[in-house]
């Protein structure tokens, strides 16, 4: 099983990414995962703005592997507390299918994302900055992995 996060908007600051990398590398002997960014929709005075998330959500949907269990993170999706989180990831590989975790654009998912999760993830209620709910998902996935590895790094 593989985890992919597509997550929209390129260029991530050094810091994020350096996070990225570092909970992408410590994850990788228990989940492989791989970043795909995927280009943003145009904005800007007298663009609808509407169009650009349709245009995100083409891309996205583009890029999700087939097969996958998709996770949409959405404010409205699910709250997991750090174990509830283990469990789910359980169960995803019960499952056998790669992941696809998908992080919108500022409007969020296009109706059709949406529609093509198979279950919505909420980080909680907080608004984030769409770069660090990267750095987030990564953090969170590795910790999952580590408490179902019985590693020490989740202290609770």
């Amino acid at each position: 099983m593989k985890a992919r996060l597509i997550a929209t908007g390129e260029r991530a600051p050094a810091w994020v990414a350096q996070g990225f990398a570092e909970y992408q590398k410590r994850l990788s002997h228990w989940l492989p995962f791989e970043l795909v960014e995927v280009e943003p929709g145009l904005r800007g005075k007298g663009r609808d703005p509407r169009r650009a998330m349709e245009d995100e959500g083409k891309r996205v949907l583009a890029a999700i592997p087939k097969g996958a269990h998709v996770v949409a993170l959405e404010v409205t999706g699910k709250s997991h507390t750090s174990e509830q989180l283990a469990q789910r990831l359980e169960h995803w590989r019960g499952q056998g299918r790669d992941l696809a975790f998908l992080i919108g654009g500022p409007e969020g998912h296009a109706p059709e994302v949406l529609a093509a999760a198979n279950e919505t993830w909420s980080l909680g209620p907080l608004t984030l900055p769409h770069m660090l709910a990267r750095l987030v998902v990564a953090e969170q996935l590795y910790r999952a992995a580590a408490l179902l590895a019985n590693h020490p790094y989740h202290r609770a």
